[in-house]
């Protein structure tokens, strides 16, 4: 989930960190070339038969830089399936051992507007040996995210000029400035997004995972979906229960949660992981914040306010001569995701200090997916905001924000006026909301495994076992640990009990603890 648009980035700053330096794809074995797979007509759900030739649809894979591609039909708007259509990008890497595959693993990385391809593409390295020599892994760009008709709002130089600009109003002249902001940015995707920015919500998603299912063949659909690719999950299992396969869902947002309610939880969240980083800069020595947890704590409350009048001078990217409050605070969110950063925002950090904004750009690049130099790899940093704007609504009272931020600082003293903020864009989105929050119980549905770990600064701990309570049939797995979300980064006690869910079907105990 990513924080700055009261969502969640989930895998995708992993996603980007892995594909920086590694051969990602590696297909079925010389041995056991991929197989050719047997693909039954599927019937759209009773009462949806006007969407028969989305169902029956025959996938046409191609190869693709050592994995199989090929594009799915479905329509812009699935209440008229005669009207327009869209194309969405999918990826396959068959599994390693074809002779003994048990079908597709179908896999959503966060966001909203993480690149489902790219992830996949990293197969090796985000499911366990076994799950990959049994399954292929597909990935898609959901609608209106990288290569599936993607949404498109600002320049590259608008979109620097909007994540750069000051995201903590400190009094009435500084609000009305970040709500023109706000505004003109909604007014920009009004512009020129088109009519998919109506078209873009979670359920919209999860209505196209059920034709990706259909077309891979599958009666049941077998799925990943991490930080806010649990959000998506859910949605499916509530759309489509008997469809619901072998569910793993890693770092949760509950859907029931308001837009307040996520600011404030992932204020709380970065609030636990940012003292955890804290303890870390200390214990290692020579902490170029302080000597405590807590001065630690208060001075980089201190650099954050100072960058936000003064920014740094120096980042070494021409496109953007100075590292502002808001390129700061991407750039140190980027490493609460994985505690391997650590080390590197210790570094950037003394370097910050010391006028050099450099590395901590470098991080803030990987968070928004930007090249260094200027540009954009993916549009997550817009997208996110086209899907969170139709799922939940949101105010456009500026006072009301300010009171939010009052409140919520006194609880997380660091992130806590960030991330009230942050979701303001959607009191002006030009289109109304189209979900609001509820519960989903899935009933009718194969058990789902939930996992959550206890200081996520993401997704907070507290979500996951809030679904947990939510679903009819769930198993709840515990990871004690630091960073965000848990299979195949955490320990092999997560990734034992979920690669046997996968493998063997054997359901995880639930209240499991690792």
């Amino acid at each position: 989930m990513t924080l700055r648009p009261s969502a969640l980035l989930a895998g995708a700053v992993a996603v980007t960190t892995l594909l920086s330096g590694c051969s990602l794809v590696g297909g079925a074995t010389e041995d056991e070339p991929a197989p050719s797979v047997s693909v039954s007509p599927q019937s759209p759900p009773a009462g949806s038969e006007a969407l028969a030739r989305y169902y029956g649809q025959k996938l046409d894979w191609t190869e693709c830089s050592g994995a199989q591609c090929a594009k799915l039909t479905v329509p812009v708007d699935y209440a008229r399936p005669e009207g327009s259509t869209i194309e969405v990008a999918l990826l396959k890497v068959p599994a390693k051992k074809s002779s003994k595959r048990i079908g597709s693993l179908v896999v959503n990385p966060g966001g909203p507007g993480g690149s489902g391809v790219d992830y996949a593409r990293a197969a090796d390295f985000i499911v366990g040996p076994g799950v990959r020599d049994r399954y292929d892994v597909v990935g898609f760009d959901p609608r209106g995210v990288g290569r599936s008709a993607p949404v498109d709002c600002l320049t590259d130089t608008q979109l620097d000029a909007f994540l750069g600009s000051d995201p903590t109003p400190d009094d009435e002249a500084e609000e009305r400035t970040f709500a023109q902001g706000s505004a003109a940015f909604a007014a920009a995707c009004a512009k020129n997004a088109g009519p998919l920015l109506a078209h873009v919500s979670t359920e919209d998603a999860a209505r196209d995972m059920d034709v990706l299912r259909a077309a891979l063949g599958e009666e049941k659909l077998t799925y990943l979906g991490k930080s806010y690719g649990t959000y998506l999950g859910s949605t499916y299992a509530e759309l489509f229960p008997k469809q619901v396969g072998r569910f793993v869902l890693d770092g949760v947002v509950a859907p029931d949660l308001t837009s307040d309610e996520i600011n404030l939880g992932q204020a709380k969240g970065f609030e636990t992981a940012t003292r955890a980083f804290a303890k870390y800069c200390v214990t290692e020595g020579d902490c170029p914040l302080g000597d405590s947890v807590d001065a630690v704590m208060e001075n980089l409350r201190t650099f954050l306010a100072d960058v936000d009048a003064t920014p740094v001078p120096r980042t070494g990217d021409g496109s953007v001569p100075k590292l502002t409050e808001g390129w700061a605070s991407l750039g140190i969110a980027a490493a609460m995701y994985d505690q391997g950063a650590w080390r590197t925002l210790v570094d950037a950090m003394g370097d910050a200090l010391g006028g050099d904004g450099t590395a901590l750009m470098q991080l803030a690049d990987q968070y928004a997916d930007r090249n260094p130099g200027g540009g954009y790899a993916g549009n997550i940093m817009e997208v996110i905001y086209a899907v969170n704007c139709l799922d939940k609504p949101e105010s456009d009272s500026v006072p009301e924000h300010a009171a939010l931020a009052d409140a919520a600082a006194k609880q997380a003293p660091t992130w806590g006026r960030y991330l009230a903020w942050s979701s303001l864009v959607c009191g002006y989105w030009p289109i109304p909301a189209k979900g609001t929050p509820h519960t989903v119980a899935a009933q009718g549905a194969e058990p789902i495994v939930v996992i959550g770990t206890t200081r996520d600064p993401a997704t907070p701990y507290e979500w996951s076992v809030r679904l947990r309570k939510q679903l009819a049939k769930a198993s709840l797995i515990t990871f004690d640990g630091d960073g965000h979300t848990a299979y195949t980064r955490s320990n092999s006690c997560v990734d034992d009990a979920v690669d046997a869910w996968y493998l063997k079907g054997t359901l995880p105990k639930d209240g499991l603890r690792c």
